[in-house]
């Protein structure tokens, strides 16, 4: 697999040895200086920052960097590029990459359903020979199924052990009557990862040029999330002004005697109120521990978990022994050998240490913990659109990757007015990059890994140089930023070259000609 790239003489650009050992380096010939890694000069005043790229008429790459000019359409001056990356050329012709086994797709609702076809058609297809096992989980295809459409979704993921989701919507009440709804189906998350059982891993992208939120955040901040029970597993009613009792009561199978509990009593000056019952299982909360601390060794961070025992002693209570056990029996000794540890925190004073932490850390949450959290944390970093979420099963090989964020409907509205939207389509593309590379390792399939961690480049190399979208824009204090559409086209020229290397020619026209450097593939 290799291209040819175009390029245009130039007279002013000369090359010199690079003194600190990384080849050669682009000299301007105004300074005589070398551009350095991500600077750019202009003969043009009105050049003052990136905008979407004209079409480039020299790409020189050396070994480290790559550096480019190219005509200013306002005024025909040429302006010099040098970036750490590499901008595509669309006369590079590529092999599809062969995919051994299926990928589950479950596709959304609404803006990201958009933007995930878009994902799809720009990044995905065209790259690999992959067959997918389709499922349809928009709400009105829910719907229409009764719901059967996520069981069957979950378990074909059980199936095939690689599945990448869309962002969907969970309705409520006025989602209802706004798509003439059965019923409120419940989450299809939560269905999801209760026939699943796994665990939620989310972690920042964190990309140099986004500002965080949260400044002292040097290090990422894994969420790892019991995606199984509690609330989003829970039975509740409303009840009216009838005064009357409820209880909690267990009925053991083999005839013994059971338990009843008084939950509350409703008198008539409450004026009704609501109820709700939840749980979890040994097994499950056993199964999130492993998980957890699995995760963490692999990682090389130390790992915490946060709960209420104080107030829930007996529920959040065997959460906490179950791990301290597990830490004691099994993972302790691991821990201390690689220099890492565990510990168990309250939930209110793992927050407060958590924001004046440098970050660095596994944080194992409940369910509701862990969904309230993740959201926090992915703001802190920069952005709610940079997070991966991934849900690991037991076995340790299924996983389901996904968005985390919602379908974005404010950017839907306006596409549906038939408006151009700037909407952030990384977190999407991610799901779709660390679900092939987990495909990739089940198959044992370097090229395809290869590619996944080709794509994710392509994303953040973008980003910093300056080609992103409207709300990270706002996040850099931008005022430039592309479309959803422009942007994966650009995410695209830039995969298509990372894939083309190394290219087959190299030229400066300027100076002698650039030998390129030595590389070896994965499969070599």
């Amino acid at each position: 697999m290799a291209g040819t790239l175009l390029a245009a003489a130039d007279t002013s650009v000369g090359l010199k040895d690079d003194k600190t050992g990384g080849g050669r380096q682009l000299l301007h010939e105004s300074s005589k200086e070398p551009l350095l890694p991500g600077t750019q000069t202009s003969s043009c005043p009105s050049a003052g920052g990136l905008t979407p790229p004209p079409t480039p008429e020299i790409y020189i790459q050396l070994p480290d960097h790559e550096f480019r000019w190219d005509t200013c359409q306002g005024c025909s001056s040429v302006n010099y590029y040098s970036d750490d990356t590499y901008l595509g050329s669309p006369e590079v012709e590529y092999e599809r990459i062969k995919v051994d086994n299926p990928i589950v797709e479950l596709d959304g609702d609404e803006m990201t359903r958009i933007v995930w076809q878009m994902i799809k058609d720009k990044l995905i297809f065209p790259f690999l020979d992959m067959d997918i096992d389709y499922y349809d989980l928009s709400l009105e295809n829910r719907d229409r199924t009764n719901d059967k459409i996520t069981i069957d979704a979950a378990k074909a993921i059980l199936q095939y052990n690689v599945g990448v989701k869309c962002a969907t919507i969970t309705p409520d009440a006025a989602r209802v009557e706004e798509f003439k709804l059965k019923k409120m189906w419940k989450s299809p998350n939560g269905t999801i990862r209760n026939i699943l059982d796994g665990t939620v891993f989310r972690a920042p992208i964190i990309i140099r040029n986004i500002r965080r939120y949260v400044p002292g955040w040097q290090y990422p901040i894994v969420i790892g999330r019991h995606a199984h029970a509690d609330q989003y597993k829970c039975e509740q009613f409303q009840t009216d002004n009838t005064p009357g009792t409820v209880d909690l009561v267990f009925h053991p199978n083999d005839g013994s005697k059971g338990k009843t509990v008084r939950l509350f009593e409703f008198k008539e000056e409450d004026e009704g109120g609501v109820v709700m019952g939840m749980y979890n299982t040994k097994r499950s909360i056993e199964s999130f521990a492993r998980c957890c601390f699995t995760y963490a060794l692999g990682q090389g961070m130390p790992l915490y978990f946060s709960s209420k025992n104080t107030i829930l002693k007996v529920y959040d209570g065997v959460f906490k022994d179950v791990f301290q056990q597990l830490y004691d029996n099994e993972y302790k000794d691991q821990f201390e050998k690689a220099g890492l540890w565990y510990e168990h925190r309250l939930i209110d004073d793992m927050v407060a240490q958590a924001i004046k932490s440098k970050g660095g850390f596994v944080w194992a949450c409940k369910n509701y913990d862990g969904d309230v959290q993740s959201d926090i944390v992915a703001q802190g970093y920069g952005s709610l659109g940079l997070m991966t979420s991934i849900l690991v099963c037991p076995d340790g090989k299924t996983v389901l990757s996904e968005a985390a964020h919602g379908t974005v409907t404010r950017h839907f509205r306006a596409y549906q007015r038939g408006e151009k939207t700037s909407t952030n389509p990384i977190a999407s593309i991610f799901a779709w990059s660390r679900a092939l590379n987990q495909r990739a390792i089940l198959d044992n399939n370097s090229r395809l890994r290869h590619f996944a961690q080709a794509l994710e480049d392509a994303c953040i190399e973008s980003v910093e140089a300056g080609y992103m979208s409207k709300d990270l824009a706002i996040c850099v204090s931008s005022e430039q930023y592309l479309t959803s559409e422009d942007l994966i086209d650009y995410f695209s020229e830039r995969l298509k070259v990372k894939l083309a290397k190394p290219l087959r020619k190299r030229y400066a026209l300027v100076g002698p000609r650039l030998d390129p450097p030595q590389y070896k593939s994965e499969d070599q």
